[in-house]
């Protein structure tokens, strides 16, 4: 099963959050979950609540999202957030790549992967794009990679 609840999860916690520290005193002046008010605690579960409604498909994944959350360490956590707002940051031709190259590298062993990133990182953005055009499907989504050289 394919995960991206991770980070669509953490940006909305972000995002809830950021409105609810915004409304009441300083984040660490806030209870534990426990001690919120039912207005605290809608304001945080109403997005995730709506998101489970309209997308049944996607229930499972939302769930096993939140599960792996849950087993991350805080440092974890920490580089999560982090590119959720890199992610954030970028340009729609920067996040379009993002997709591409995770799309491309999602089901891939962990030795390709790595190979991939090595070469990525190695290309100049005139190779990216070329690249970025030559692996893109006719829905956007590219196609997988042919079997590594030997």
């Amino acid at each position: 099963m394919k995960n991206r609840l991770g980070p669509v999860l953490m940006l909305l916690l972000l995002a809830t959050g950021s409105a609810l520290a915004q409304s009441s005193s300083p984040a660490a002046a806030l209870p534990e979950w426990d001690k919120l008010t039912p207005q605290q605690r809608e304001t945080l579960i109403a997005p995730l609540r709506d998101r489970w409604n309209s997308d049944p498909q996607s229930r499972e994944r939302m769930l096993e999202h939140g599960q792996r959350w849950q087993n991350m360490t805080p440092e974890q956590r920490k580089q999560a957030r982090k590119g959720a707002k890199r992610f954030e940051d970028m340009s729609p031709e920067q996040r379009e790549r993002a997709r591409a190259l995770f799309s491309q590298m999602r089901d891939m062993p962990p030795e390709e992967r790595e190979k991939l990133r090595e070469k990525w990182q190695k290309m100049t953005p005139e190779q990216r794009k070329v690249w970025m055009e030559q692996h893109r499907g006719k829905d956007h989504a590219p196609p997988p990679l042919p079997p590594p050289e030997r």
